[in-house]
């Protein structure tokens, strides 16, 4: 009979896909366990996904367009919020859950072997059904409005990969601070409200003061936002940095997520 030995990760190693592999069914109970927990107990169930949404783009259609009067891009204002609004739910939703998966399963962390980072990553698998029910929802707006998106649309899932990609990492970094530092509950939620208003997401990019662009333009949420706005709403096509940026970023922070990720386990069943 083989012996197997467990050791907890070098300092400088990096990530065993192998070994993640192997226990993939592990990301898909803890994915399917948090469908579950969230929509047992709610009288609505599945219909606070559109609803969330759906409320967020009326306000923000209240104050941006008919208040502030900020342009959309020549599309209807509901639309075009509600497209950059699906993006940004899904970034904004992987990484507040992500970072408290490993203090909330801490009985399983300090007590059962597995690989840590599949605490983290199985809230994508409730994200990405949380996606899929706006998107259907998105479509039945285009229909609605009479916009047609072409055939861009069919990019949406590049994008869509790279969004999860991104906020991904994040989570992962996040995820592993917070085991230390109990502080980064109250950060987390302060920085995505920030970029909350600081992306393009209400208003056309176009309306942007020139004196701003600069700080736009390093946002990585602006270049997936864009981008999302260019497949379903025929907003122009982004620039071709941007379209090379929001491909190579994302991935490097997942990567560089993953890493950090890995060297921080060591003290993990310590700490939590």
């Amino acid at each position: 009979m083989a012996k197997i030995v467990i050791t907890p990760p070098g300092r400088f190693s990096l990530p065993k896909v192998a070994d993640l592999w192997e226990a993939r069914e592990v990301l898909y109970r803890f994915g399917a366990r948090d469908v579950t927990l969230r929509y047992r107990q709610t009288a609505m169930g599945v219909v606070w996904v559109v609803l969330q949404p759906l409320l967020t783009a009326l306000v923000f259609v209240l104050v941006f367009h008919k208040v502030a009067h900020l342009p959309t891009g020549g599309q209807p204002p509901m639309v075009f919020i509600f497209t950059g609004l699906l993006a940004w739910n899904l970034f904004s939703g992987i990484i507040p859950r992500a970072q408290g998966s490993l203090v909330s399963n801490r009985d399983l962390v300090s007590k059962v072997f597995f690989p840590r980072m599949l605490v983290p990553l199985a809230v994508v698998y409730s994200c990405i059904v949380d996606f899929l029910v706006s998107t259907v929802f998105l479509i039945v707006l285009l229909v609605a409005y009479g916009v047609n998106p072409g055939f861009a649309v069919l990019l949406t899932p590049l994008w869509t990969l790279m969004v999860i990609l991104l906020a991904s990492g994040v989570g992962l970094v996040t995820a592993a601070l917070t085991v230390r530092y109990r502080d980064v509950n109250y950060f987390v939620p302060f920085m995505l409200q920030f970029l909350l208003y600081a992306s393009p997401i209400a208003y056309s990019i176009a309306s942007v003061p020139s004196k701003w662009r600069v700080v736009y333009d390093l946002n990585p949420l602006t270049w997936l936002l864009q981008e999302f706005q260019w497949s379903f709403v025929r907003q122009p096509l982004p620039p071709l940095w941007e379209i090379v940026a929001s491909i190579v970023v994302p991935i490097a922070v997942f990567v560089g997520g993953a890493i950090i990720f890995e060297q921080m386990e060591r003290g993990f069943a310590d700490l939590i």
